[in-house]
C-alpha cells in the first residue's frame, strides 16, 4: 500500500487576473487533495479601476487570502517591485510556506521568486521557459534562475530552460493550467454571461489589447489603428480593459472613445463566464495571451496584433499582424469572422491539475537541492 501524501503548506502569488487563471485550477486542486493553500494576492487585483479582481481570489472555496498593495497607479515597475519584495519578505516569515507557486513574467512574481531564493525557501515557477516580445521574456527568465523547481506548458519550453543550466530533475511538463478550465464545462450558459455583463450582441469578437512597455511612444497610435478599424468593421465586439502595464492609460484613452451601441466595454470577467463567451466568439484580436493560448485550445480563430506574443505559439487557428496594418487588419476580420478550427494541444490536453499533483506529492520533488548550481 502505497503513503498518503504529506500535508503541505503552499503559498500561491497573484498580481493580475491573468496569472490567476493559471494558478485557480492547481490551487483548487491542491486543496481539494488536502494540502494548506494560501494566496498573497497584490498589483492589479486589489486597484479598483481594474475591477478589483481580487473578488476572484477571495471565492475560491477553503482557501485562506491575504492582501497586499504594492503599487499606485502611476508607480514605473522598479518601483512596483521594491515594494513587493518588502512586503512578500515580511509576509515569508509569517507564513513559513512549505512551497511558493510563481507565475510568468510580472515584476510582482519576480519579487516573490527573489524573496523565496535569498530566503532558500522553496518556491515551483509555472510557465517559465516561453518567449515573447518584451521584457516580460527577460522577467520571466530570471524567475527561472531564481525558483527551485519549473512546470512548464510545453517540451519547447522545457529544453529552452535546460539550455539555461537548470537541472533536468527540476524541470516538469504539466501544459498550461488554465486549459483545465476551459476543458470542463463552464457551469454557466452564454445566455447568463450576456444578461450578468449586459451584453446585447448575438454575433461578436473579443478585443484585448495590453500595452507593450518598450513601445510607450506608439502604443497610442497602436490603440487608434486596432480600434478604429474595430469600429469600420461594423461588427460588435466586447472588450477586456488591458492590464496595468505603462502606457495602460493611453490605451484606456481610446477605448472610451468607442461607440456604445457596438462595443460592450468591461474591466474584467469572472473565469467561468470569460470561458462561456470565448467559447462562443466568432474571434479573438488583440495582444493577449489567451490569443494564442486558450483561443488555439478551444479551436477559435485568433488576430495576434504587433509584438507583445512574438513566437510564443505556431498554432494554425492565430494570424499574427503589425501593429500599423490597418489594411490587412480588415481583411483578417472578414476572412476570419466565425470560422472554427481543430484544437490545437500544444500547451497541453488541460490535463495540468492531475500532472501539477502528481508533481508535488512526489518524494522526489522535495528533496530538489535548495542550492542554484549551473547543470552542464
Amino acid at each position: 500500500m502505497s503513503a498518503t501524501p504529506a500535508r503541505r503548506k503552499i503559498l500561491f502569488v497573484t498580481g493580475t487576473r491573468a496569472d490567476f487563471g493559471k494558478l485557480r485550477p492547481l490551487a483548487l486542486g491542491a486543496s481539494a487533495a488536502g494540502h494548506d493553500v494560501s494566496f498573497f494576492v497584490t498589483g492589479m487585483h486589489v486597484l479598483p479601476e481594474y475591477g478589483l479582481t481580487k473578488l476572484e481570489v477571495h471565492r475560491l472555496p477553503d482557501v485562506r487570502v491575504t492582501e497586499f498593495i504594492n503599487q499606485r497607479t502611476t508607480d514605473p515597475q522598479d518601483i512596483t517591485f521594491a515594494k513587493t519584495v518588502t512586503g512578500f519578505s515580511d509576509y515569508l516569515r509569517i507564513e513559513k510556506p512549505d512551497l511558493v507557486i510563481i507565475h510568468g513574467d510580472r515584476v510582482e512574481a519576480m519579487a516573490a521568486a527573489l524573496v523565496c531564493a535569498t530566503n532558500y525557501v522553496r518556491s515551483a515557477h509555472i510557465e517559465g521557459g516561453e518567449v515573447s516580445g518584451t521584457i516580460d521574456e527577460a522577467f520571466r527568465h530570471c524567475n527561472t534562475k531564481l525558483a527551485t523547481a519549473h512546470l512548464v506548458s510545453s517540451k519547447d519550453a522545457e529544453k529552452r530552460i535546460l539550455r539555461m543550466g537548470e537541472p533536468p530533475a527540476s524541470v516538469f511538463v504539466i501544459g498550461s493550467p488554465e486549459l483545465d478550465l476551459h476543458k470542463a464545462d463552464s457551469g454557466v450558459d452564454i445566455r447568463d454571461v450576456k444578461t450578468r455583463y449586459e451584453i446585447p450582441f448575438d454575433d461578436y469578437g473579443v478585443a484585448i489589447f495590453h500595452s507593450v512597455t518598450s513601445e510607450r511612444d506608439s502604443i497610442e497610435t497602436q490603440a487608434h489603428i486596432l480600434f478604429d478599424t474595430l469600429s469600420a468593421s461594423g461588427r460588435c465586439f466586447v472588450v477586456i480593459q488591458p492590464n496595468n502595464d505603462p502606457g495602460s492609460n493611453q490605451i484606456l484613452d481610446v477605448i472610451t472613445m468607442l461607440p456604445g451601441d457596438r462595443f460592450r466595454v468591461l474591466p474584467s470577467m469572472r473565469f467561468t463566464h470569460f470561458s462561456e463567451l470565448l467559447k462562443n466568439a466568432a474571434l479573438i484580436i488583440g495582444n493577449s495571451s489567451v490569443g494564442v493560448r486558450e483561443a488555439p485550445f478551444l479551436g477559435i480563430p485568433s488576430i495576434d496584433i504587433g509584438t507583445r506574443q512574438t513566437n510564443r505559439s505556431s498554432a494554425p487557428s492565430i494570424s499574427s499582424l503589425d501593429a500599423h496594418d490597418a489594411q490587412r487588419l480588415n481583411q483578417m476580420i472578414d476572412s476570419l469572422w466565425g470560422v472554427r478550427f481543430a484544437p490545437d494541444t500544444a500547451f497541453g490536453h488541460g490535463e495540468s491539475v492531475e500532472k501539477f499533483l502528481g508533481v508535488i506529492e512526489s518524494e522526489s520533488f522535495w528533496t530538489l537541492p535548495l542550492q542554484k548550481n549551473f547543470s552542464q
